[in-house]
């Protein structure tokens, strides 16, 4: 499986907010965000202390129809730009379908050109047979399998006061017609300053897939607002060579105050 790149790793944010299938988390009640919904964010490498900017990515949400039911209809693009964008471009757009009612996907689409890498992905979720339906064929799922997408906007309703540090959390994620039983090890809170501003913020380290830049394991750390709307402000990871930082930079329509922002810079 080839994993995502710079500008991807703003996508594996999904990976850093799990679902317990079983309990509690199958099944919430969007508290979180609201339509209309934009948040930007800047990616930058580090090699050798010095900080190189290579892209942005950007997600957003709206309201429509699909099959006759509500759903948000959300989508993450990633581009790279500048110095990086001359040998290694990127430009990635991933969209998911969420049933407003369950906050359960109901359709993926995945259309990512990296480097010339290129791949398109399409994906049908039939949660009355627990299938997975891609022009590969018919696969088995579990009841509350996300995508790479949905799976952060189901995430940031989850009442994290109920964690306590170190505690993991399984979930199940669908992606290149696999089901992945990945985790997340939560750490606790922490006061951060981002290039946006001074954070109060919930920590974590997700258990990542091995990809062609991302090592596997527990080596990405993701930190997410500690107020309602739970918005992902950084996300930092070792690389092949160097780091790959991620802030976020730009909000906008945001579904409650953002009470844990200390100080903008």
């Amino acid at each position: 499986m080839k994993f995502f790149t710079s500008i991807g790793i703003l996508l594996l944010l999904s990976i850093s907010f799990p679902i317990r299938a079983g309990d509690e988390f199958c099944g919430v009640t969007n508290t979180a965000f609201q339509v209309n919904e934009r948040i930007t964010y800047k990616v930058y490498y580090t090699l050798a202390g010095v900080y190189i900017y290579a892209g942005e990515a950007v997600f957003s949400s709206i309201l429509e129809q699909l099959n006759g039911k509500t759903v948000y209809h959300v989508t993450g693009a990633g581009n790279s730009n500048g110095f990086v964008d001359n040998f290694f471009k990127v430009r990635d757009k991933y969209e998911t379908y969420i049933d407003t009612g369950t906050m359960q996907p109901l359709k993926f689409i995945r259309n990512v050109d990296e480097g010339g890498y290129k791949k398109y992905e399409n994906v049908s979720f039939n949660k009355i047979s627990n299938t997975a339906v891609t022009t590969n064929g018919v696969f088995k799922v579990p009841a509350c399998v996300q995508d790479v997408i949905s799976a952060i906007y189901y995430a940031r309703n989850i009442d994290f006061r109920k964690m306590k540090p170190n505690d993991t959390i399984p979930f199940s994620m669908f992606l290149d017609n696999q089901v992945y039983g990945l985790y997340i090890r939560y750490l606790g809170k922490e006061t951060i300053k981002t290039k946006y501003g001074k954070f109060r913020t919930i920590k974590f380290k997700p258990l990542l897939i091995k990809g062609t830049i991302f090592e596997g394991g527990e080596k990405m750390t993701v930190w997410v607002s500690d107020d309602p709307n739970h918005i992902p402000v950084r996300v930092e990871s070792p690389i092949s060579v160097g780091s790959v930082k991620v802030d976020m930079m730009d909000f906008r329509n945001r579904r409650s105050p953002l009470s844990s922002l200390l100080d903008v810079r």
